[in-house]
């Protein structure tokens, strides 16, 4: 904890308490510094000095602002505003898996869990979907192998705010359902490793006890002060099938509500397209139709499916195609109309087997055609280096 003057105060800042002012104001909790105004707000009241803990610190560029839209006569391209949104999205992302590390550490050393972080972070990544869904949408297929478990629970937070906002649920309602999708694994931290990371089937017994973990979320999750029911009743249910055979509790359909069904599906999908240190992750058309075929199965409730399959795309953005032409490209925006022609970028020809100027296309009026979602993979690349590469293009 460090003891910070106010003119040294900045946006990002995370405020403890008051230390030092002129008046009786207080903090009504402990919180994020998310623009200057707040900061003026506490010189207006006479606060001089503040306690900031350092450690939780964020980037200017993942607090949610109030921007008016650009003017006609404003420089600022298209591409500009896009590179920013998807710098803003990675910055939550990376600050979301810190807080995730910290939340499983704290479970496993027997801690209660700082709800207040979760909070905060939940709710800037929230407040982003509502804004653009695009970018983190982008920005959670930049995957790294062996932090499966902390970028599985900061995405399927992710899925979930922005299958919510697809269905027109509020933003009080959609933050709970964020906060507890990003708690919704941090039982697995009491599976053994053996069990939790073994690359081949599990046997019966392991399986059983894999299946503690959603017990061991839920008794974390009970004992967080502040907690909501919401939250808690999320994570509870992410396991539970449609005809009874889930678990822990093994609810029959009338029993699962709506946010555990959807939660599910979240669940599922970004397990399926993740890669994993023993197993590659599946395209996101045969995670569509895996659900498809989990639904026909009783599993999965098949209109949420259907609706989350809309909600993503057919060619989820962020995700990678091959065009007719030989270059791979990343799709940048939905195409309502016909999904089958989004806005793609391309960024890679196939046959020179090499990295070539960033384009972007609007196949709705352009020759070119998708033959086929592609992972990088399949093509010897790595996603953090496309990106990157794209970003640099501007």
């Amino acid at each position: 904890m460090i003891e910070t003057k106010l003119s040294d105060l900045a946006v990002g800042h995370y405020v403890v308490k008051i230390m030092l002012q002129s008046g009786n104001y207080n903090l009504a909790k402990p919180s994020y510094i998310k623009s200057q105004q707040v900061i003026d707000k506490l010189a207006s009241k006479g606060v001089q000095t503040v306690l900031i803990d350092p450690d939780r610190t964020l980037h200017q560029s993942v607090l949610p602002v109030a921007t008016s839209a650009p003017q006609p006569n404003d420089k600022i391209s298209r591409q500009q505003l896009i590179k920013a949104d998807v710098l803003r999205a990675k910055m939550i992302f990376d600050d979301s898996k810190a807080i995730s590390a910290k939340v499983f550490n704290d479970v496993q050393s027997g801690r209660e869990i700082e709800l207040a972080p979760v909070l905060d972070i939940t709710e800037t990544a929230m407040n982003e979907v509502f804004k653009n869904s695009s970018a983190l949408a982008c920005v959670i297929n930049i995957r790294e192998k062996d932090h499966y478990l902390l970028e599985h629970s900061v995405s399927v937070s992710v899925l979930m705010c922005i299958f919510a906002r697809y269905l027109g649920i509020d933003p009080a309602t959609t933050h709970q359902l964020a906060v507890g999708a990003f708690l919704h694994d941090i039982g697995k931290i009491k599976v053994p490793s053996h069990i939790l990371h073994k690359p081949g089937k599990l046997t019966d017994d392991e399986f059983e006890i894999m299946k503690t973990h959603v017990n061991h979320s839920i008794d974390a999750i009970e004992k967080t002060p502040n907690i909501s029911s919401l939250s808690l009743s999320v994570a509870a249910q992410h396991h539970e099938k449609l005809d009874g055979s889930g678990y822990p509790f093994k609810l029959n359909a009338d029993d699962i509500s709506l946010y555990g069904r959807m939660i599910s599906i979240c669940d599922i999908f970004d397990a399926l397209t993740a890669n994993r240190v023993y197993k590659e992750g599946y395209s996101h058309i045969k995670s569509f139709s895996i659900l498809r075929n989990l639904a026909k199965l009783n599993h999965l409730d098949s209109e949420l499916v259907d609706k989350f399959i809309k909600c993503m795309g057919v060619y989820p953005v962020g995700s990678l195609v091959e065009l007719h032409s030989h270059k791979l490209a990343i799709i940048e925006e939905h195409n309502t109309d016909d999904p089958t022609r989004p806005l793609v970028k391309t960024f890679y020809d196939v046959e020179q087997k090499g990295y070539q100027a960033a384009k972007s296309i609007d196949l709705t009026c352009d020759e070119d055609y998708i033959v086929k979602g592609v992972r990088p993979d399949d093509f010897n690349l790595d996603m953090n280096q496309i990106v990157e590469f794209l970003l640099r293009q501007g």
